[in-house]
């Protein structure tokens, strides 16, 4: 199989950054400069773009994290630092509704205690929602409850 059928066939599959697919493509002992030409020609045809692959990524684990861990995970997909910014503040517009889904799946009510309130601040910083996210959705939850 030819290496610019083989980066199409991961292609199909999901979108990769340019830094994956290079990475993916290095494990199969191709050389360097062949591996650099085709991902400039699946560039030029569109085929490969960090700007979707970054778009795919936050829409599929954007329901699980938040704005921090995603730019974590873009950072080390290799997606530039602009495209990062781009995609993050798009997902900050919807990032509350899905901390709020995600802390209403896990609790469900509105803390009773402090010990509770720091157990539920602790799970959302863990995944990566930022701290004025999670403590307006706990300040909702406790709206809510009366």
């Amino acid at each position: 199989m030819s290496l610019y059928a083989r980066a199409l066939r991961y292609l199909a599959r999901r979108e990769y950054s340019r830094m994956e697919l290079e990475k993916k493509l290095s494990d199969c002992e191709y050389a360097v400069d062949e591996i650099k030409h085709v991902l400039d020609k699946l560039e030029q045809q569109n085929f490969l773009s960090d700007e979707r692959a970054a778009e795919q990524m936050v829409h599929v684990r954007g329901r699980k994290y938040g704005s921090k861990r995603l730019r974590y995970e873009l950072q080390m997909k290799g997606i530039a630092e602009h495209i990062i910014d781009d995609t993050i503040k798009n997902f900050k517009q919807v990032e509350f509704s899905s901390a709020y889904a995600l802390w209403n799946k896990k609790f469900g009510t509105a803390p009773s205690s402090s010990g509770e309130r720091n157990q539920q601040i602790r799970y959302l910083l863990g995944k990566g929602f930022p701290f004025e996210v999670v403590s307006k959705v706990l300040d909702d939850s406790l709206e809510m409850d009366n």
